[in-house]
């Protein structure tokens, strides 16, 4: 049997990638996995931070609990920073992205405080996220994706479902000439 792959779907706060790790988990049945969910849960982290109303996550602790479960695949993970996370865990990194003026308005709604929403927004203006992606993963497996509205959601849940379609038969094939 082919081993399911690994998905990381990163991306600024606000850009959509709980919506999209949900839909995606519940049209493919992928196990969808909210880093910061879980360091809330299971104590991964060192403390809170008041400032930024976050806590301050112990990125060994995260990766030492997923270990076991990343091992056997079939992961839709969501987090918005992706440099800690070993590069053999995922097959597929998603970033996304937004248009400033909309990720604006979403903080907003979610009610962030005004230094958080500067913060946040200052750091998809420098592109962070997508260098360290670039810089954390082969450009093969990264993919970057606009965020915009309900149509662009839709497309890229859509996007990723056929890479699963063909990521299986390549893996197939392999299979079948190894075999």
């Amino acid at each position: 049997m082919v081993k399911l792959p690994n998905i990381l779907v990163c991306g600024t706060p606000g850009t959509g990638k709980s919506t999209l790790c949900e839909t995606v988990a519940q049209q493919t049945g992928l196990e969808y996995i909210d880093v910061g969910k879980v360091v809330k849960e299971r104590g991964l982290h060192s403390g809170y931070d008041e400032e930024f109303d976050a806590y301050i996550l112990d990125e060994d602790k995260v990766c030492d609990d997923l270990e076991e479960q990343m091992s056997v695949g079939g992961n839709i993970v969501e987090h918005h920073s992706c440099d800690f996370f070993p590069e053999r865990w995922f097959d597929l990194v998603i970033v996304l992205q937004a248009d400033n003026t909309i990720l604006y308005d979403r903080l907003v709604a979610r009610g962030y405080s005004q230094k958080k929403i500067e913060e946040n927004v200052e750091c998809e203006i420098m592109q962070v996220v997508a260098e360290e992606a670039a810089d954390s993963y082969s450009k093969e497996v990264v993919q970057f994706l606009n965020s915009n509205s309900v149509e662009d959601m839709d497309a890229n849940a859509g996007a990723i479902q056929k890479w699963l379609v063909a990521d299986k038969q390549r893996k197939e094939q392999e299979s079948a000439s190894q075999g």
